[in-house]
């Protein structure tokens, strides 16, 4: 597979000129996106909660010979989201797109083992980060009558088992959705969300398979077989697990002018995930 970050794989270069911020960028689908963009000739503002992981994505980018500004951050609040997008604004001028791919599973098992912590800590990881940059953005994009925000559902809304309210969240996106799309059009900005199936990418330092955001999430004690048997017992059409690249690309063509007559809309990339 071709290295997206190649010079002389630059692609159709269809964000040129564009300021966009990716959400969740220091791993998995996020890191995926942020360098998909750069390769399409955006300016990539990586935002990530981990620095160490944060800073390598925008190294990643800068070294291949792109633009790209790391900004660590915690996006549970909408004081960090705020921040975010001000680092954006200082940094650029403008912010011509946000990408929000920051959440992802933090436990597996069946509802009933959930305490309300945990069903409170899933929903700010994978709904509020999302509310928070999608408020703190808003006012700029309106003030500049242009902008796109590319937000990451799932596919586990279908009927994903022992993951309720991490789709839940998920539930939430989608409304998030095609609600900011119908009440924004008339400023000039698009809303669409990409919603991923199972996406794996392999750990370079063990033969372990990740989930989509790069990192495991923990099944409760007495619940592993089952979680096995959820992952595995859901083929899709194509016969194989998605890669952090292909979401890339479908977020990639719902930021650019190619996608400029689609707002409101979900795009299920999941292999055909019956």
């Amino acid at each position: 597979m071709t290295d997206l970050l190649d010079p002389l794989a630059k692609g159709a270069r269809r964000l040129a000129g564009k300021i966009c911020i990716v959400t969740g960028g220091g791993q998995g689908i996020g890191r995926a996106t942020a360098r998909r963009f750069a390769q399409e000739g955006g300016t990539v503002v990586v935002a990530e909660r981990n620095p160490e992981s944060c800073h390598e994505t925008a190294e990643q980018i800068r070294s291949a010979g792109f633009e790209a500004l790391a900004v660590p951050v915690d996006l549970n609040t909408y004081e960090e989201a705020e921040r975010l997008m001000r680092s954006s604004i200082d940094a650029y001028g403008r912010i011509d797109v946000l990408a929000n791919v920051v959440g992802g599973t933090i436990w597996w098992q069946p509802f009933e083992k959930y305490t309300v912590e945990q069903i409170h800590l899933e929903l700010e990881r994978s709904l509020f980060t999302n509310l928070w940059c999608c408020k703190a953005v808003l006012p700029h994009m309106i003030a500049q009558k242009s902008g796109v925000i590319v937000n990451f559902g799932s596919s586990v809304t279908h009927g994903g088992l022992y993951r309720v309210p991490y789709a839940v969240s998920k539930g939430g996106i989608e409304a998030l959705t095609r609600t900011l799309a119908n009440e924004n059009g008339r400023h000039g900005i698009r809303v669409n969300c990409v919603a991923p199936g199972t996406t794996i990418i392999s750990d370079r330092t063990s033969s372990r398979l990740l989930l989509s955001t790069g990192e495991e999430a923990t099944a409760t004690e007495g619940t592993e077989a089952m979680v096995q048997e959820a992952r595995i017992t859901r083929p899709t059409a194509v016969g194989r697990p998605g890669r952090p690249e292909e979401q890339a690309a479908v977020a990639a063509f719902l930021a650019c002018d190619d996608s400029s007559f689609v707002t409101g809309h979900m795009i299920d990339c999941n292999g055909g995930l019956f």
